[in-house]
């Protein structure tokens, strides 16, 4: 599979297959992202990887799962099965290290995608919690963490028509609303 077909393929996962995801593939990722563009070339982002059991429960709590469903929380046996945390060291970052940060996690999305591991990226994180719990210095900024697994589910994208909220039928598929090539594109000038 090509890059543009990897891109294309890509959907957010939040049911995952009790299932290991070995650590050779998580380094894998922590490598792509670590050849990503960074600004001033300064490399500010650092990375935990999560896969230890008794450790896995503690990343899990302090994340805020799917917004727009009522179901969007993994049941007990779907839970992520790794993650990575994607920290920036403040020693060396500047203004604008958020760029840094999200072509890294793109990087680790399509790596693992290759990898036939599906991935959820995280904002809304308890970071005061997360720090505590996995022993993160104050040096390091907690910008994302990323929730990795096998998939459990084949989330679809569709057509956005009157609201980005992704939703869930009847047979508790995901869909996705996404915007219109059309909609987004302009050439040399936007008109009005």
């Amino acid at each position: 599979m090509g890059v543009y077909e990897t891109i294309v393929r890509r959907r957010t996962i939040r049911r995952f297959e009790n299932k290991p995801v070995s650590y050779q593939a998580l380094e894998r990722c922590v490598n792509a992202a670590r050849l990503a563009p960074s600004a001033a070339n300064l490399q500010p982002c650092e990375y935990l990887i999560i896969d230890e059991e008794n450790l896995l429960d503690k990343v899990f709590a302090t994340l805020k799962w799917a917004g727009y469903i009522t179901d969007g929380r993994p049941a007990e046996l779907e839970v992520p099965r790794a993650y990575i945390v994607i920290l920036v060291n403040k020693d060396i970052c500047t203004e604008g290290y958020q760029h840094d940060v999200g072509f890294a996690a793109e990087n680790i999305t399509l790596a693992a995608l290759e990898e036939g591991i599906g991935s959820c990226c995280f904002g809304a994180i308890d970071r005061k919690a997360l720090r505590k719990n996995l022993n993160i210095p104050p040096r390091c900024i907690i910008d994302l963490v990323v929730a990795l697994g096998y998939p459990k589910e084949s989330p679809l994208e569709e057509p956005w028509r009157d609201s980005v909220k992704y939703w869930k039928d009847e047979k508790r598929v995901l869909h996705v609303p996404k915007r219109n090539l059309k909609e987004i594109l302009h050439r040399n000038t936007i008109s009005k």
